[in-house]
């Protein structure tokens, strides 16, 4: 905020197979930095692919956002509004 800057950190994730029973409700994944990168940052935000050339990123943590979500594509324009 105080020189107007964003900054973007990106992050791995990997699938949890000792999900328990939460596996059967599909692929669990969890970021693998941990809570290093969880606590150098304000918003976290995770992108996941959607149907198609859809993308859905959501607000995973923020202490100024609603968790939300929204649906997008990346086109020759660059980011267009979901495809349907």
């Amino acid at each position: 905020d105080e020189h107007g800057v964003a900054v973007v950190i990106t992050n791995q994730v990997m699938s949890t197979p000792d999900a328990g029973p939460a596996a059967f409700m599909g692929p669990q994944v969890r970021p693998v930095g941990g809570h290093i990168i969880a606590h150098a940052s304000q918003t976290r935000l995770f992108f996941r692919k959607g149907k198609g050339e859809n993308r859905i990123c959501k607000i995973y943590d923020s202490p100024h956002l609603p968790e939300g979500e929204a649906m997008f594509s990346i086109g020759k324009g660059g980011v267009e509004d979901a495809t349907k």
